[in-house]
Order: C-alpha cells, then sequence, then structure tokens
C-alpha cells in the first residue's frame, strides 16, 4: 500500500472526496435558510407590481401572497374553469381578464359556483354589467396549474386553472404581456361564492431535500475511501498468495 503507485492513487481519492466533501458543504449550506421570510408575511396586502412582474414564475416563498392591483375587465373574456373545490365541495369557477397596465394583464378567479349553469349565468351578468369597466382587486397570488387536454364533447373546456390556457381564449391578445400566475380573489361579485382560499402554510427553514444531498456526498466521498482501500487490500493479497506459491514451490 505505501507504493508510489498505490499513494498515487490514494491522492487521487483525496482529490475526489474533498470535491464530494465541498459539494455536500454546499448543499448543506443552501438546506438551512438563515433569513426565512417572516410568519405571515403573505397576509400583509402588497401591491401586484412590487410582488411579480409579467412573465415571472412565482418564487416558492410568494405562493398565496395576498396582493391588490386595479385595472379593466375585458369584453368577452369571463371563462368557465371546472373541477374547482371549496370546502371540499367541486364546482366552478368563472374567471375574468384583468388589464392592469398597458398591454399587460392578469388572469382572476373571481368567484365559485356549484353547478355549470350558475357559472354560466355568473359569466353572463358579468359581461352585461362589468366588461369594460374599472375593478379594484384583492387576492392571493397562486401559480399556474399548468394545462390540460380539452375533452372531445368540449374542445374549449378548461379543468385547470391555467392563465397560459386562458390566453388561447382571450381578446385583444397581440403583443400582450401576461402574468404567469393568477389572483384568486377574496371577494366575489353577485350570483358566486367567495372562493376558499386559506393562508398557505409556513414554510420550514430547513430543506430536507439538500439535508439528504449533503449526506449523500458525504457517503460518495467516504466510497471513494473504500474503493482504494479495496483495491490496494486485493492487490496485496495477491502478492501474498503469489510470494507464498513460490516460497512453497521452492522448497
Amino acid at each position: 500500500m505505501l507504493r508510489g503507485r498505490w499513494i498515487a492513487v490514494l491522492c487521487a481519492c483525496l482529490v475526489v472526496a474533498g470535491v464530494f466533501a465541498f459539494l455536500g458543504q454546499w448543499q448543506l449550506q443552501r438546506a438551512i435558510d438563515t433569513d426565512p421570510p417572516p410568519a405571515g408575511i403573505t397576509e400583509q396586502v402588497r401591491p401586484l407590481a412590487e410582488v411579480l412582474e409579467p412573465g415571472e414564475y412565482l418564487p416558492e416563498p410568494l405562493v398565496g401572497q395576498r396582493v391588490e392591483t386595479s385595472g379593466t375587465w375585458v369584453p368577452g373574456d369571463f371563462l368557465v374553469v371546472s373541477s374547482r373545490f371549496n370546502d371540499g365541495a367541486e364546482g366552478f369557477w368563472v374567471t375574468g381578464q384583468l388589464r392592469v397596465a398597458d398591454r399587460t394583464s392578469i388572469a382572476v378567479a373571481l368567484g365559485w359556483a356549484p353547478d355549470r349553469e350558475s357559472a354560466d349565468a355568473a359569466a353572463a351578468a358579468l359581461e352585461r354589467d362589468a366588461a369594460g369597466s374599472d375593478a379594484d382587486i384583492t387576492g392571493r397570488i397562486i401559480s399556474d396549474e399548468g394545462s390540460s387536454l380539452p375533452t372531445r364533447d368540449d374542445p374549449f373546456g378548461m379543468s385547470r386553472m391555467s392563465p397560459a390556457m386562458l390566453l388561447g381564449q382571450w381578446h385583444d391578445t397581440e403583443q400582450l404581456s401576461v402574468y404567469r400566475p393568477y389572483l384568486a380573489s377574496v371577494d366575489a361579485p353577485d350570483g358566486l361564492v367567495d372562493i376558499v382560499s386559506p393562508a398557505p402554510h409556513e414554510l420550514s427553514s430547513v430543506n430536507w431535500l439538500n439535508v439528504f444531498y449533503a449526506i449523500e456526498w458525504a457517503v460518495f466521498a467516504g466510497f471513494a475511501f473504500y474503493i482504494w482501500y479495496r483495491l490496494a487490500k486485493d492487490r496485496w493479497q495477491l502478492e501474498v498468495e503469489e510470494f507464498e506459491e513460490r516460497s512453497a514451490a521452492a522448497s
């Protein structure tokens, strides 16, 4: 084991183990948030423009943040989304395109209805009474749920709250900037029920997945030394066996 070749291999293992140890330390540093967001920060109503820019993904600490904004409802864009649950009851959301700035919009979930007929009636009432009017909205900012394939019976139906899917049915979208998340209003208009949107759970200051990765890197570092030990030991045992065979043949 003290031969030059094995010492060189040991040095290589030390380098590899050092790299693994550095990666493990880096993962451990990322695992512990030394500056977590204050408790209850999501319940403080903030202006939408201060929280997020159009086109940006919503960072995890801001999911469920209460925000306020104002704008104008775009005519023709009060649409219904199915498979929405309120206190465990399945129903529908009525949504709208709120133009919050020049060529900038955000999708807003306005309220919940227990059946499609009530949702369609509420959407029609909004189209009749609110389209083109100004509105002040307070609600929670929530991440896009992603798109889903429509059914053959209802090619324009939506079962997920996805601004990207809504954009495909909105009007006046040329060169339009859109917020990736959507806004769930806390106050529903007439004909709809308020959307139940409780405060999000407080995030832990420890990311256990990163802790697991740090442990993995430590195991990899130890495994590098184990490989060196096994290779050197196997070679040593082979040389001992060869020596004993030569000694037996000489005698």
